[in-house]
């Protein structure tokens, strides 16, 4: 069975203008291409969907396709709109984030909006979350991934939770949750970025002293150290497809999270290009 949007259109414009020859103004054909369109839908669904005798009417069967053949008329709507906007919107946006969320998501949210908004070019710019915000709102910066802002406007795109980063040999690497009491005779390291008053506030609810060993600036440089069996570390969920096979990141308790969310800036109207950035990326990231 092959049904396409030309047949449902012209069905429901029949229905909608109470017969062949308006629909057929309506939609700006000829009386027998309408005629035509409902015919091969009828065949196609092997009966009859509209009474020709008298004043057009749907048959029984016709009403049953009724309300699924508006849900497709409207969806096909939708997609014109949405293609539509992508097509119309243009510009340059500067878009900020932490190093973490640049290397976990941005080059596929890149790949993503390059297909989807082939019109917008993105810019990336990497800083810590102070410098972040800081370039979101003197105006460096047209969109930001924020890490926990206040209720606003924005668009969350990940509940990023925290896990311990082990060397497969570790011997708690085979747990399925890592309880962070638990690693206190290793050496620990970290990075200090946006992800360390969580990760102090883990040691916190733990009753554990926070007292790294190493601190280094550089995630690859924190992650090769982890490689080297220099110590253990806590990072975020997004950092998982940076993480070499050699390493294990696990659940690690007490348990926290992070809210990672797409905006403009607070003082001043957002470049148009941003909310559909916005949400076509948590779109994709769903």
């Amino acid at each position: 069975m092959t049904v396409n949007f030309p047949q449902l259109r012209a069905f429901l414009a029949v229905v909608d203008a109470g017969g062949f020859s308006a629909a057929a103004a309506e939609l700006g054909l000829s009386q027998s291409a309408v005629s035509h369109a409902v015919a091969s839908l009828e065949r196609e669904l092997a009966a009859p969907l509209l009474v020709r005798s008298g004043p057009v009417r749907t048959t029984a069967l016709g009403e049953r396709v009724l309300p699924h053949a508006r849900s497709a008329l409207s969806a096909v709507r939708a997609v014109e709109a949405i293609a539509e906007d992508a097509g119309t919107l243009s510009g340059t946006v500067r878009f900020a984030s932490t190093p973490t969320v640049c290397q976990g998501l941005v080059p596929a949210l890149l790949r993503h909006w390059r297909e989807s908004l082939p019109r917008v070019t993105v810019r990336v710019f990497e800083g810590d979350s102070g410098e972040v915000a800081q370039w979101l709102e003197n105006g460096t910066a047209d969109a930001a991934v924020l890490i926990d802002p206040p209720p606003g406007p924005g668009v969350q795109l990940a509940l990023d939770g925290y896990r311990a980063l082990l060397p497969r040999d570790h011997p708690l690497a085979g747990e399925p949750v890592v309880d962070i009491r638990d690693l206190e005779d290793d050496e620990f390291l970290i990075s200090p970025n946006g992800c360390e008053d969580r990760i102090r506030a883990i040691h916190r609810l733990a009753g554990l002293r926070f007292s790294p060993a190493h601190r280094v600036r550089d995630l690859a440089t924190l992650i090769s150290m982890v490689q080297a069996g220099i110590g253990v570390t806590v990072l975020s969920e997004v950092s998982r497809s940076l993480i070499p096979p050699d390493l294990v990141l696990l659940p690690v308790e007490p348990r926290t999270s992070r809210r990672l969310v797409l905006s403009g800036p607070r003082g001043r109207p957002w470049h148009p290009a941003v909310r559909p950035l916005a949400e076509s990326a948590a779109a994709h990231l769903s």
